[in-house]
C-alpha cells in the first residue's frame, strides 16, 4: 500500500504554485517500509524523508513525522489511502480562500472486494461529508485527510498525545480549536481509503467501537456528560436490539456499534479494556 501511495503522491498536480516533500514515518522497529521507500526514491524526483518510530503508537509516529517535516504547511494522509491528483491543490486553495488554520477533506471507501449488502445499506465504511467552507467542530475532525499551517504547532507542548494511541487526532483538534484555531471543510479534496474484507466484518466493527468508546473517556472535557449518556444508553439499546433485527441487519448492526461505543466508555471507568489497538 505504501508504494501505491508514493506513486500517487508523485503524480500530484501543483500547477507550479508550490513544491512539496514527503515524510514517511514507519511505526515498525523492523523498518518494514524502508525498502519500498528506497526503491521508489531511486526512480522518482520526489524528495522523501524516511524516519522510524519503533514504539507501536500512532501518536508517536505522527509526532515523529512532524519532527521531520519541512515547509509552511503540513498535510497528513494514511498509508492505506490514495489521493486524487488535485488533492493538495484543493486543500491549499481552500485554506487561502477562507483564511483558515487548516482544511479537511473527504475520505471515501475503495473496497478491495464487494462487501456484504448490509455494509453498503448501513454506510458503515462511509464518513460524513459537508459543503466546502463549512466550519468544523473539533469532534468532527480526523487526521486521514488534513492540511494545516505548521505555525499552529507552536501552541502545543505535544502535538499528538501518546496516551490516546488511536483517537489521538480528536485530542489534537480539540486543543487547537479551544485556542481559537479554525478548521474548514473542502469537499473537493478527496482521498480514497482501501477497505479490505477484514474491515467489513461484524467482529471488526464491534471491536473498533469498544476501543473507540474506551479512548473517548481520556478526553479532559465533557467526560462526565459522556458517561451519564452511556449509563442511560446501554440498557435502552439492549432492550431495542431484538426489535431492530426485524428491520434488517444494517439497522441491527448500527445499534450494536452504538452499544459497544457506550460499553467501551463504561468498561474504561472500571479499568477494563478487552481490546488492544493492534487487533485492528
Amino acid at each position: 500500500m505504501l508504494l501505491r501511495l508514493l506513486e500517487a503522491l508523485d503524480r500530484l498536480q501543483t500547477g507550479n504554485e508550490f513544491t512539496f516533500s514527503v515524510v514517511v514515518a514507519d511505526n515498525d522497529s523492523a523498518e518494514s517500509g524502508r525498502q519500498s521507500v528506497e526503491e521508489f526514491s531511486r526512480k522518482s524526483s520526489l524528495k522523501i524523508i524516511y524516519c522510524v518510530e519503533p514504539r507501536q503508537n500512532i501518536a508517536l509516529a505522527r509526532n515523529q513525522a512532524l519532527a521531520h517535516s519541512e515547509g509552511d504547511f503540513i498535510a497528513f494522509i494514511d498509508d492505506d489511502e490514495v489521493p486524487a491528483a488535485d488533492w493538495l491543490q484543493k486543500l491549499l486553495a481552500t485554506c487561502g480562500k477562507y483564511y483558515a488554520d487548516g482544511v479537511l477533506g473527504p475520505v471515501r471507501p475503495n473496497f478491495e472486494v464487494p462487501p456484504p449488502r448490509w455494509v453498503l445499506r448501513g454506510h458503515f465504511c462511509e464518513r460524513p461529508e459537508h459543503r466546502t467552507g463549512r466550519l468544523m467542530h473539533w469532534d468532527e475532525c480526523r487526521s486521514g485527510n488534513v492540511l494545516f499551517r505548521k505555525q499552529i504547532l507552536d501552541l502545543l507542548s505535544t502535538a499528538f498525545n501518546p496516551d490516546f494511541g488511536s483517537g489521538e487526532d480528536k485530542d489534537f483538534f480539540m486543543q487547537l480549536t479551544q485556542q481559537g484555531k479554525v478548521f474548514i471543510w473542502c469537499n473537493e479534496a478527496v482521498v480514497y481509503e482501501t477497505v479490505p474484507p477484514s474491515r467489513c466484518t461484524r467482529s471488526y466493527m464491534l471491536r473498533r467501537a469498544l476501543w473507540r468508546g474506551h479512548n473517548i473517556v481520556k478526553r479532559p472535557v465533557g467526560r462526565m456528560n459522556l458517561l451519564a449518556r452511556s449509563a442511560v444508553a446501554v440498557p435502552v439499546y439492549f432492550l431495542v436490539l431484538p426489535a431492530l433485527m426485524l428491520l434488517g441487519q444494517h439497522w441491527f448492526m448500527r445499534y450494536c456499534i452504538k452499544l459497544c461505543d457506550h460499553l467501551g466508555r463504561m468498561l474504561a471507568i472500571l479499568g477494563l479494556n478487552p481490546i488492544r489497538e493492534h487487533q485492528f
